[in-house]
């Protein structure tokens, strides 16, 4: 059941923070800080893995689509970011609670001091009532060993070393389905999944969006991860925030990815 979770990471990504058009949707993400907010009151712990600081710069600094160059995306988390965290500080205060921002790279993940640090900055805040806001630090990633290729891979990797038990990974699609929902209208939802196999991983597509980078199949590969380190994973809708509500309720909504004890 997941009503026993104390401690869980929600990942909320691009095109769920944004209009079509790229800008932000500012009313979904208030409610989002409100539900989190709420969370807290009810003794949950939340950290918050956040995407939308390239969409958003992107969006800002009128180009059409995310760069796909190295500098291009530095420039545009570099806008972005600022705007995004004061937003959510904004809207934290509004309910009573404080956003702290924590930006890392793939090597605050694979060098263990380095991943102890994030892990004890995480605690203590967790412990001061205050929401970490975690996000892959586009702004000074150089190569494609310290850059993140998605939030998803970040969320579990900061599930793992934050000893949370619950992933949730709030997206544009409703869960996994049988097939592409976009492409077969009798498409079923997938409401259990034991194991994540590689024939999952190579059937599931791209990413739908010119703003974000991940897709099912990252979602998928996150799955994996974080289930094979004994979490939970929940793919949902994040079109209304407070499903979260619902699935910390118990309600079987999206797909539940079902931990792997080890």
């Amino acid at each position: 059941m997941l009503t026993k979770h104390k401690r869980a990471v929600v990942k909320i990504g691009t095109t769920s923070l944004t209009y079509p058009n790229g800008t932000l949707n500012l009313q979904r993400i208030e409610k989002l800080c409100w539900v989190v907010a709420d969370l807290y009151n009810q003794e949950k712990e939340v950290i918050l893995v956040t995407s939308g600081a390239i969409g958003v710069g992107a969006s800002t600094l009128n180009m059409d689509e995310r760069p796909r160059d190295i500098i291009g995306r530095q420039a545009a988390s570099a806008v972005g970011q600022a705007m995004l965290m004061q937003i959510y500080q904004r809207f934290f205060l509004t309910y009573s609670r404080i956003g702290a921002q924590i930006l890392l790279t793939r090597d605050c993940v694979n060098d263990g001091l380095r991943r102890e640090n994030a892990c004890n900055t995480i605690n203590k805040l967790l412990s001061m009532g205050a929401v970490p806001i975690v996000n892959a630090n586009d702004t000074i990633a150089t190569d494609e060993l310290t850059e993140f290729s998605d939030n998803d891979t970040l969320s579990a990797y900061v599930a793992a070393f934050s000893e949370s038990s619950l992933l949730i990974m709030l997206t544009d699609i409703d869960g996994l389905y049988d097939k592409d929902p976009k492409t077969h209208p009798k498409a079923a939802l997938v409401k259990e999944v034991s194991e994540v196999t590689p024939q999952m991983e190579s059937a599931a597509g791209g990413s739908g969006s010119s703003l974000g980078t991940g897709g099912m199949v990252t979602k998928l590969t996150a799955a994996r991860y974080a289930t094979e380190h004994n979490i939970d994973t929940v793919i949902a809708s994040g079109e209304d925030p407070a499903i979260l509500l619902r699935i910390f309720n118990g309600e079987n909504v999206g797909t539940l990815f079902t931990a792997q004890e080890r």
